[in-house]
């Protein structure tokens, strides 16, 4: 498995290839959120449900205007969005009109995140915008917390693996709802 360095991990996502990359708590599998065949070639190596939709993280909000509509919040929901960014939380934001049915799944929201993670903004940067964010294990399947633990099934399908190490949280981040703070993934 061919290990990536930032600028050649952004060339493999530009041509729609799939890599596993570090994110504050696990690894993670990303794409172009633009590119279809791609985020299906994710959902399908997961053996996940196009309907659930994705999470896409970037580096900076910019990144996800072309995903979201922060606008249809309230001052009170972007203050707090915002407030916690960049950092691990990740929040079900209202759905732009040009978001990708594939990425949004069945729901009128996204699940975004503004990172902190130097490796991830440094790829992000490198690719020039927002991710794909799911994690790098089979649906059903514990998290994996090291490229070591990273399973072969999912290593044969994708077409490398970015160097670094996660942030050193113990588990995924946690999903809350933009509109009401609610939590939805503790």
């Amino acid at each position: 498995m061919d290990r990536l360095d930032h600028p050649n991990a952004a060339r493999c996502i530009k041509s729609g290839g799939v890599v596993a990359y570090p994110t504050e708590g696990v690894w993670g599998l990303g794409c172009d959120p633009r590119n279809e065949a791609a985020v299906m070639h994710v959902l399908s190596i997961k053996q996940r449900e196009v309907s659930r939709g994705m999470i896409l993280i970037a580096a900076d909000e910019t990144q996800l205007a072309p995903f979201v509509d922060m606008s249809a919040l309230s001052e009170v929901a972007r203050a707090r969005v915002r407030e916690s960014w960049p950092g691990p939380n990740t929040w079900i934001v209202p759905a732009s009109l040009w978001a990708p049915k594939w990425i949004t799944g069945k729901h009128t929201g996204i699940a975004v995140r503004v990172t902190a993670h130097p490796a991830v903004i440094a790829l992000c940067n490198a690719f020039g915008g927002a991710l794909v964010s799911t994690s790098a294990n089979l649906s059903g399947l514990p998290a994996v917390t090291s490229a070591a633990d990273l399973d072969p099934r999912v290593l044969a399908l994708i077409e490398g693996v970015v160097e670094g190490e996660t942030g050193g949280l113990s588990a995924p981040t946690p999903i809350r709802d933009a509109a009401t703070g609610d939590t939805l993934r503790a």
